[in-house]
């Protein structure tokens, strides 16, 4: 059976590890950059025995664990195992700090931790932080405060639980921007296997049994979490990178013949800032179909991303918090070139802030009818301000649809800019400034004027430190004037040597925000 072939998603199988533990046990679950292997054989034997040390520990269906693990192989076999002992799981970023992930694991109400020596510094620290938490075991070697998790599961047997069913992953957004929030989605009570989760996407991303899928965003994140395990239950190959680097990328591509693969637009543009002779000299050829979702991308980086790999470049927007969700193919993004795509989940609305509906081509809030309610835990206020009285929900992401229903981001609510009474979308004016080839990465954001209540500022990530100054800056504004409207233009632009970015692509403008509002009145709140 070929990539592109029916597999157990368009056979109606089972869709768990198990299936293809025992019609191909040495199969690779999941290699690393590092080079750790996780054959489906040990993934099963594993995560069984995991379970059912789980429940011996005391934990029943809907308890809650944490993993601190990143993006080792023996991620999989910690998530598994808590995912077919019935269990909530809040995968902890590993960069987080001691305060800021005992936040997580106090919220969440982990009774466990399940971490590894790697991640043993921050587990340490972490453990006189969290009182609550009943039991902690360390896998690969000794962690102050954690048993072992080797001897944890050693006397259990590699048998399936006898009422083995789903659990879920709870993930928490990251701490950059204030406390970290997680959506709680009901777990199915259905028995292992049973439950599609991203399955609903394969008509549109043919994947199977063989395909070998790249990850290089951390699985702690709520797409490549969802992603990597959705490969173990359709007999897929998952390539985890430790951290993304553009060249090891591109090696691993052709290392490894990767056929599919999940990337977020600033992975682009620091591939294509590599020379060119250095990021042809490797082949690419192997890949059959990637995605891309978590921020807008720059046309420009989407037209030569498509011109170099090809028309395998597929992309959709949705929320880990749930809600509706947008597709669109190579195919379709070139005849609609900066759209995320149509609605495949729910109808999607564009409304002003009172609610009502906007005509096609003019920008608001995005809103979908017919998704189901987002619930965040432990925060109802939170929960009530995503929904309407209509029953829509919201991200707070804006965007305009066209006259055929192609949704096109603008920014997020929460970051536009309103200067002069004009609206001003950042979005359009850090893509433009990521094009300038000396530019590593930009944020765009409103700070105060005294005459216009706001001014366009830039903050921008150069290549080369070095190069940071006045003639750059000078540079990049007037690269910026030939190219957008002089209002829609930053008035200055400071640099930095690296921009709070979050290892899943997403922007934290709020923390250079802030700085520049010290002492005024900010509109956003």
């Amino acid at each position: 059976m070929g990539a592109d072939g029916p597999g157990p998603a368009a056979t109606g199988g089972p869709f768990q590890p198990s299936t293809w533990a025992e019609r191909s046990p040495e199969r690779v679950a999941t290699v690393t950059s590092a080079g750790e292997l996780l054959t489906y054989r040990e993934l099963e034997d594993r995560s069984r025995r995991l379970a059912q040390a789980l429940r011996g520990a005391g934990l029943t269906v809907g308890d809650h664990v944490a993993v601190l693990a990143g993006n080792q192989a023996r991620a999989h076999e910690l998530l598994w195992g808590a995912l077919r002992a019935g269990l909530y799981f809040t995968p902890l970023n590993t960069r987080l700090t001691a305060e800021e992930a005992a936040f997580i694991v106090s919220d969440c109400g982990a009774q466990a931790v399940l971490t590894t020596a790697a991640c043993g510094e921050l587990a340490a620290a972490l453990a006189p932080l969290t009182p609550s938490v009943r039991h902690r075991w360390a896998a690969g070697g000794r962690v102050p405060y954690h048993d072992s998790y080797e001897d944890f599961i050693a006397g259990w047997p590699a048998d399936r639980l006898p009422d083995e069913q789903e659990g879920g992953a709870m993930t928490y957004s990251s701490g950059t921007t204030g406390r970290p929030k997680a959506a709680v989605h009901p777990l199915s009570s259905r028995p292992l296997g049973e439950t599609r989760h991203v399955y609903d996407f394969f008509p549109m991303y043919p994947i199977g049994e063989g395909s070998v899928f790249l990850c290089p965003a951390p699985v702690y994140h709520a797409a490549p979490l969802s992603w990597s395990l959705a490969l173990h239950r359709i007999g897929a190959t998952c390539v985890l990178m430790q951290r993304f680097d553009p060249r090891e990328c591109l090696r691993l591509i052709e290392h490894h013949r990767v056929t599919h693969g999940f990337f977020v637009p600033t992975m682009f543009v620091r591939m294509l800032k590599l020379p060119e002779p250095e990021r042809r000299a490797f082949d690419v050829s192997s890949l059959q179909r990637v995605v891309h979702a978590a921020a807008p991308c720059p046309v420009e980086v989407k037209e030569r991303m498509l011109d170099w790999w090809g028309p395998v470049i597929d992309e959709f927007y949705a929320g880990s918090e749930g809600g509706g969700m947008t597709y669109i193919t190579s195919a379709e993004w070139r005849e609609h070139p900066g759209s995320v795509g149509r609605p495949r989940t729910a109808a999607v609305h564009i409304c002003d802030d009172e609610g009502r509906e906007l005509p096609p081509g003019e920008p608001g809030v995005i809103w979908f009818s017919g998704a189901a309610p987002i619930r965040y835990h432990n925060n109802p206020e939170l929960s009530r301000s995503v929904i309407d009285d209509r029953g829509w929900v919201t991200l707070w992401d804006m965007g305009y649809v066209d006259a055929e229903g192609w949704l096109y981001l603008t920014d997020r609510r929460l970051f536009m800019i309103v200067s002069g009474g004009v609206n001003i979308y950042p979005q359009e004016v850090e893509d433009t400034l990521l094009l300038h080839p000396e530019v590593a990465d930009a944020a765009v954001f409103g700070v105060p004027n005294a005459e216009f209540g706001e001014e366009v500022k830039a903050v921008v990530q150069p290549v080369d430190m070095a190069r940071a100054g006045a003639p750059l800056a000078d540079e990049l504004l007037g690269w910026c004037r030939e190219r957008l409207a002089h209002y829609k233009c930053p008035r200055s632009v400071d640099f930095t040597a690296e921009l709070p970015r979050g290892d899943n692509g997403k922007l934290y403008k709020r923390v250079l925000r802030d700085r520049y509002w010290q002492g005024h009145a900010s509109r956003i709140i």
